[in-house]
């Protein structure tokens, strides 16, 4: 079962209705409770790096959700800025991340960006896979996925980028570390490729 966790971020109604579409159980997880049975975590996201990691903190979640990805290895998927505060720190606020994937979360140089509206990042982009992973299975890399993002996540460690994208320079789009996934793009606006990737995931 998959469980989406609601902490006062994302649009959590969009990830129910693909997995409700795909026949793929799902539950919306607002209190400790809620994650029995639960197999695998999406971390959705949308706004400012200090505000979603203040939601969190004072969600009651951030303990059990980090007990069951940390120590008993579950798998979870951090989407736009619930992948972001997956790193340690951001250019963006002040606060500490979760520091499950060493890395810091950058502003775009816009001196490099020749398309305006330069900031934010919005609309379709292709992405470019760098490795072999199943999530991606039957994806269209030409067309891509939906991006709204104004900061992106370098990682620490190179080996963890699954994709890259390209705005201004390429950046990493998508990681992967241990039994940790995160996406900077929105599967759950990016229509069919969207649809094949949470799919995938449910299958990891």
């Amino acid at each position: 079962m998959i469980g989406i966790i609601d902490y006062g971020l994302g649009n959590i109604s969009a990830f129910g209705n693909i997995y409700k579409r795909s026949n793929i159980q799902y539950r919306v997880i607002k209190n400790v409770e809620d994650f029995e049975g639960v197999t695998k975590f999406i971390l959705p996201g949308v706004g400012a790096f200090d505000y979603a990691m203040r939601l969190l903190n004072n969600s009651g979640l951030r303990d059990e959700l980090e007990s069951q990805v940390l120590t008993e290895k579950k798998p979870v998927l951090g989407v736009c800025v619930g992948m972001q505060i997956m790193g340690d720190f951001s250019d963006e606020g002040e606060s500490r991340g979760l520091g499950w994937i060493p890395g810091r979360v950058k502003l775009f140089d816009k001196e490099t960006i020749k398309r305006k509206p330069k900031i934010p990042h919005m609309g379709w982009n292709q992405v470019n896979p760098l490795k072999d992973q199943s999530i991606f299975s039957g994806v269209d890399y030409e067309v891509g996925f939906y991006f709204l993002h104004s900061y992106y996540f370098e990682p620490e460690n190179e080996e963890e980028i699954l994709a890259t994208s390209d705005y201004g320079n390429q950046f990493a789009c998508a990681l992967h570390r241990d039994n940790i996934y995160a996406f900077q793009f929105h599967p759950e606006k990016s229509l069919e490729n969207g649809t094949r990737l949470l799919r995938n995931f449910a299958s990891v």
